[in-house]
C-alpha cells in the first residue's frame, strides 16, 4: 500500500460551462426562429430551413449536451510516487513524479468566467489542464516549470499532493 491518501476525480466534457452556454444559445436560437417560422411564414416550408426541422436541431443539440455529460475528458488520479493525469481517447497520459515536485499551492484557476477545456495546454512557460470549475491547484517542478491543474476538489488534492510531497522531500 501506498503511504499517500488516495485521490481519483473525475471531470467530463458536458460539464465545461463555456461549451454548454454556446450549446444552449444554439438550442435557443433554434427554437425562437421555430416560433417564428410557425407564426408567420418568414421560410418557405419546402426549404431545408422549414420550421420542424429547426426544432429538431434544438431538441438534438440538447440530446447533445446530455450525452456529453458522460464522457470523460479529464481524470486526475494520485498513485504511488506519481500523480496521473489521463485525458480523452487519443490524448496521452501524463505522469508527474512526486519528487520532481517543488511546491503546491491551491489558486483561482482564472479571472474570466469561461474557460475553454484545455489538456497539456503549454503556453507562456505554463502546462495547463482544466475542464471546468473555478479552482485549480498550481505545482511548480523543480525545475521551475508551473503546472496547473482545473479542480472541483481544490482542498482535498491539496492536502494529498502537499502529504505525498512531504513524505518523499
Amino acid at each position: 500500500m501506498s503511504d499517500n491518501p488516495p485521490f481519483i476525480e473525475r471531470q467530463f466534457l458536458g460539464s465545461n460551462r463555456y461549451s454548454m452556454n454556446r450549446r444552449l444559445v444554439l438550442a435557443l436560437f433554434c427554437f425562437v426562429a421555430y416560433y417564428f417560422t410557425q407564426e408567420g411564414d418568414l421560410f418557405s416550408q419546402e426549404s431545408w430551413l422549414s420550421g420542424d426541422f429547426l426544432f429538431f436541431m434544438g431538441l438534438g443539440i440538447l440530446a447533445l449536451s446530455v450525452g456529453l455529460m458522460f464522457i470523460l475528458f479529464l481524470e486526475t488520479k494520485l498513485e504511488k510516487d506519481e500523480l496521473l493525469l489521463d485525458g480523452l481517447w487519443t490524448a496521452r497520459r501524463v505522469k508527474i513524479k512526486i519528487k520532481d515536485m517543488a511546491a503546491v499551492k491551491k489558486a483561482p484557476y482564472s479571472r474570466f468566467y469561461l474557460n475553454r477545456p484545455v489538456y497539456n495546454l503549454h503556453r507562456k512557460g505554463k502546462i495547463k489542464f482544466y475542464c471546468h470549475g473555478r479552482n485549480a491547484v498550481r505545482i511548480t517542478l523543480k525545475d521551475g516549470t508551473p503546472l496547473i491543474i482545473g479542480t472541483q476538489k481544490p482542498d482535498e488534492l491539496y492536502q494529498a499532493l502537499f502529504q505525498a510531497i512531504q513524505s518523499k522531500g
